[in-house]
């Protein structure tokens, strides 16, 4: 490895590190591991969860505009969002990037994506791991995972058990893509002989490649602030497999959904993709998000509490359906009028 770039790195990021800072975070980097007081962050009795997950091939899609900086905000949005789903808060956050060969001004542009994440999150920064390996990784290729600990009390954590029949489903609207089903979209672009630096043709106000890599919205401040209303009973981050494969992860045994395709509107990119990529809108809902980045189910009684909770905190939200026994042969999630909604 270049020691003198991995230094020179290190130096550049310790600023962004330290902007990320809160409560119960020890400060700077470069020790061999990082401290976390869960009691100064105010937990009496904690239960920790943690996660771990990376961007995909999105990457490919950073590298060949070289557009480093939104990568890093979707490696923390994957993990944080599978935290709070669970009720968790998110706490500290480390990642591992990887590449052929340093490059100081795209790694401080990745991590600083990294820590722009963390601070929409509340989470601090408390270290990573940069690792150079030429001949594993070409030239300025690069791969990412990231790490988050979260905690909740003892008690306050969301599983989706107590969930019922009549229950009301309600969606949160993407940012766009996300950071799923990207060799799809890349094979899309590919096939079309489309320029990433061109106009996008869904969205002429920006170029291709700055559309598509839009970053995966962090749903944290507002989803915490309404399940700590109890006016929520579970929560599904909806990544690969859609709705159809995201939202029965969170309900009991015996109950599906029943969701209507024209209670959102489907973004511009999805209607695009499906067009040019002639994909079926059932193959859509199963390997994009689709408009909804997260699901969220209340009561009847508690719809409108929730509604107005998650809007006042900056969310875009939609009564998409309902908790509904699950039928024998049946999938546990039916969207209805996809056909009528999504080709139209």
């Amino acid at each position: 490895m270049d020691i003198d770039a991995g230094n020179a790195l290190v130096d550049a990021i310790k600023p962004l590190a330290k902007s990320t800072l809160r409560r119960g975070a020890g400060g700077g980097l470069g020790g061999f591991g990082a401290l976390f007081d869960l009691r100064a962050a105010g937990y009496q009795d904690p239960i920790l969860v943690a996660t771990t997950d990376g961007v995909g091939t999105k990457l490919k899609l950073a590298i060949d505009t070289g557009r480093h900086d939104t990568v890093g905000v979707d490696l923390v949005a994957m993990c944080v969002n599978d935290l709070v789903v669970q009720g968790a808060e998110p706490l500290f956050f480390l990642d591992y990037y990887a590449t052929g060969k340093l490059d100081v001004e795209a790694g401080k542009a990745i991590v600083g994506g990294i820590a722009e994440g963390c601070r929409i999150a509340g989470c601090a920064l408390v270290g990573g791991e940069t690792a150079e390996m030429p001949g594993l990784y070409a030239g300025g290729d690069y791969d990412l995972a990231g790490f988050a600990v979260g905690a909740m009390e003892r008690g306050e954590g969301l599983d989706g058990s107590a969930i019922a029949a009549g229950d009301i489903v309600l969606g949160l609207a993407s940012s766009g893509l996300h950071s799923n089903g990207f060799s799809l979209v890349r094979r899309v672009v590919e096939d079309l002989g489309l320029s990433l630096d061109e106009p996008a043709p869904f969205d002429p106000s920006q170029s291709l490649g700055a559309a598509l890599l839009t970053p995966t919205r962090i749903y944290v401040s507002s989803t915490l602030a309404a399940a700590r209303q109890t006016c929520v009973k579970g929560l599904a981050h909806i990544t690969g497999g859609g709705l159809p494969e995201n939202l029965p992860r969170v309900l009991p045994d015996g109950l599906g959904a029943r969701l209507d395709a024209t209670a959102w509107p489907l973004p511009p990119v999805f209607r695009w993709l499906r067009e040019q990529g002639a994909i079926a809108p059932a193959e859509l809902a199963r390997t994009f998000n689709c408009g909804i980045g997260m699901a969220a189910v209340v009561t009847p009684d508690q719809a409108e509490k929730a509604v107005a909770l998650l809007t006042a905190a900056g969310e875009s939200v939609f009564r998409i359906g309902t908790i509904r026994e699950a039928q024998p042969g049946e999938p546990r999630v039916i969207i209805d009028n996809q056909e009528a909604s999504w080709l139209a």
